[in-house]
């Protein structure tokens, strides 16, 4: 990863993906989905989006990534909003994006179908 907040401790962007899921399953997030965005978007290579059953929950799990992320691989999110209502957290590792919803923020937001939605064409360059 080439971010500011340099890790200290090498590691492949499958390994942070992989360990962010743990880490939602660990806190007993729900519905998580995660969602390859190369080709797609210019931020980010992966969003993963999940579910927490009250913005109390959403909050903990949130904290959980990215406190696992930290211990593991030295590496701080760059950065985490919307802690202060929980409704909605985001945590940005550079190449990997967090969203963590109460269930009624993402079935409005819609998301995952933002992000699936791409032109037949693009999913099929993606998959090449």
């Amino acid at each position: 990863m080439t971010v500011e907040n340099t890790p200290t401790v090498e590691f492949k962007h499958e390994e942070l993906v992989q360990l962010i899921e743990t880490a939602i399953d660990d806190a007993k997030g729900k519905e998580v989905t995660t969602i390859d965005l190369k080709g797609a978007a210019n931020f980010a290579d992966t969003m993963i989006v999940a579910s927490g059953t009250s913005t109390r929950h959403v909050a903990s799990i949130a904290r959980t990534v990215a406190d696992k992320v930290k211990e593991k691989f030295a590496f701080k999110a760059l950065g985490v909003e919307g802690e202060d209502t929980a409704e909605w957290v985001l945590v940005d590792f550079g190449d990997v994006i967090v969203h963590v919803m109460v269930p009624a923020t993402r079935e409005f937001y819609e998301i995952e179908k933002l992000w699936k939605a791409r032109p037949q064409g693009q999913q099929e360059q993606d998959a090449e």
